[in-house]
């Protein structure tokens, strides 16, 4: 099973991660970090299980998907 939302489909990002050194020097980059949403077991109405995000949970967009 994939680090993906079933509802919204939001995944993974890349981002850069500098600490305030680097940012007063403009010097040694600590490189790229990659971030993965929050994935949560959640159960449908039809009482199957899915993997779904935390914002879609919090709206209880499980509830709606068939």
């Amino acid at each position: 099973m994939a680090k993906v939302c079933a509802i919204c489909n939001k995944g993974s990002q890349v981002g850069g991660s500098y600490s305030n050194r680097v940012r007063a020097t403009q010097f040694n980059p600590t490189g790229k970090r990659r971030r993965y949403p929050n994935l949560q077991w959640a159960r449908k109405m039809d009482g199957s299980r899915i993997k779904i995000c935390t914002r879609c949970l919090k709206a209880n967009k499980h509830l709606e998907v068939k």
